[in-house]
């Protein structure tokens, strides 16, 4: 047994080691490489055939006309072909090593506070202070790539705004306004509670509200109805979290009477990690879907190029802003994510990176990328050009940025997340009533972040 074992450990011990010689060889032929060409490599997600647009942007307009300019620069593609869940956890081992790190990585705005504060990304500030472009971006957005620390992590290529999708021709059977402007909490209710009556077999409004669909549950339903209240997340000049407010219950009990209330769709559909999928390629283009509150992105699914193309999607389709809870000042409520280039501190060659990402992101490159893929632009002069408001609903969407929220960029957020998606879970499926949810909350989150930095509003 023990010789076999011993075996066992020395054949494990060799694989170890011709992976890591392999690796070092890889990262060498790279470098040898370089006297004859710089090899760039860029590192974004793939899977699911996500970023489609991305990829024919980046082979047919950047890389060609970047190589053309920099002769002695090579632009190599290196995209994973995983889930978004799995991106995270795999970039966050790439940038770890000079072997494994690419020069140019896409971030995820949500997780740029949390690579940079575990040291993966370099800060940019230097170098955007000599850029005059980045006059161009909208503040609002720049939060979004902006750490802890207050310094720029990353350049967006896209931001998203969140409201109200909702179906024209079922609210017109329903005999309910079109076009459909909510004015608070209970107008939504109400529209779904009469769809309810008027269009049977029609889910009436859809929501994010399981652990499996993660991120999506905490960002689209539960910080969408937080932040039109009077107390977010995170206390920003105190530098603390919000763990009790009344915000707090009565966006519990806003979820909780959606599902009690039949308002919503079924539990099967809602708590599996397919849920979106369900909603905006099966439910909204076959009629079966009223209401769904959800980034604009969804544009992007019913395109030629989408997932479930669907030519009469804008001719069908409203997409309303979010009303506050009460309808209080401002009167509407959004939430913005989006992506970023961004350089890895253990990048090759930070220089050329940042040359490529000053070129990929210029006014004709961003306007060139957003027209294939449907995301809205993080610039205010392209958001102004004609080419960009002629997309359909480009012009409605990018409005709502006006009163947008970004999430806490500090690096308990993901922690404090997956506790919302669990407990937003528990209540849709009665396992708690709002009122232990907000109790749970206020534990849990104390918990993780330290009584220290936790206050009641």
């Amino acid at each position: 047994m023990k010789r076999k074992m011993l075996k066992k450990i020395a054949a494990v011990s060799i694989i170890t080691g011709s992976v890591l010689v392999s690796s070092a060889c890889s990262n060498q032929s790279a470098s040898s490489n370089s006297s004859d060409k710089q090899v760039v490599k860029i590192t974004y997600r793939s899977g699911g055939g996500t970023n489609k647009g991305l990829t024919d942007w980046l082979n047919k307009e950047i890389i060609p006309q970047f190589e053309k300019d920099h002769p002695k620069v090579d632009v190599q593609l290196a995209p994973l072909n995983v889930s978004e869940g799995d991106y995270f956890a795999k970039i966050a081992l790439m940038l770890k090593s000079p072997n494994t790190a690419p020069d140019i990585v896409t971030e995820d705005t949500f997780m740029v506070n949390s690579d940079a504060s575990a040291g993966y990304l370099e800060p940019l500030d230097d170098k955007i202070k000599d850029w005059s472009d980045w006059s161009n971006y909208n503040d609002s957005v720049k939060k979004g790539v902006m750490a802890q620390d207050g310094k720029i992590y990353g350049v967006p290529y896209n931001t998203d705004s969140r409201g109200l999708w909702y179906n024209k021709d079922l609210f017109q059977k329903a005999g309910l306004p079109v076009p459909w402007e909510p004015k608070s909490w209970d107008d939504i209710l109400q529209a779904a509670r009469t769809i309810k009556e008027k269009v049977p077999g029609v889910t009436p409004l859809w929501m994010n509200s399981g652990k499996a669909t993660g991120e999506a549950t905490s960002m689209q339903t539960f910080e969408m109805l937080l932040y039109g209240t009077e107390t977010p997340l995170y206390d920003n000049d105190s530098k603390k979290w919000i763990v009790k407010s009344q915000g707090l219950t009565d966006t519990f009990n806003f979820i909780h009477t959606v599902y009690k209330e039949k308002l919503g769709p079924n539990l099967s559909q809602v708590l599996n990690g397919q849920g979106g999928s369900v909603a905006y390629q099966q439910l909204m283009p076959k009629g079966k879907l009223a209401i769904g509150l959800d980034g604009f992105w969804q544009a992007g699914t019913w395109g030629e190029t989408g997932a479930a193309p669907w030519p009469e999607a804008f001719k069908t389709l409203g997409f309303a802003p979010m009303p506050t809870q009460h309808g209080q000042a401002p009167g509407t409520t959004s939430m913005s994510g989006g992506w970023a280039l961004a350089i890895p501190k253990n990048s090759h060659d930070k220089d050329v990176a940042w040359d490529f990402i000053k070129f990929a992101s210029s006014k004709e490159n961003n306007l060139e990328l957003l027209s294939k893929e449907r995301n809205l632009t993080p610039r205010n002069d392209v958001a102004q050009e004609q080419k960009y408001q002629e997309i359909p609903m480009f012009k409605e969407a990018t409005d709502f940025l006006k009163f947008t929220h970004f999430r806490p960029a500090v690096d308990k957020y993901p922690t404090v997340s997956t506790q919302i998606q669990s407990l937003v879970e528990d209540v849709v499926t009665e396992r708690i009533t709002p009122n232990q949810a907000a109790k749970q909350y206020q534990m849990n989150v104390t918990k993780i972040v330290g009584s220290d930095n936790v206050i009641e509003k």
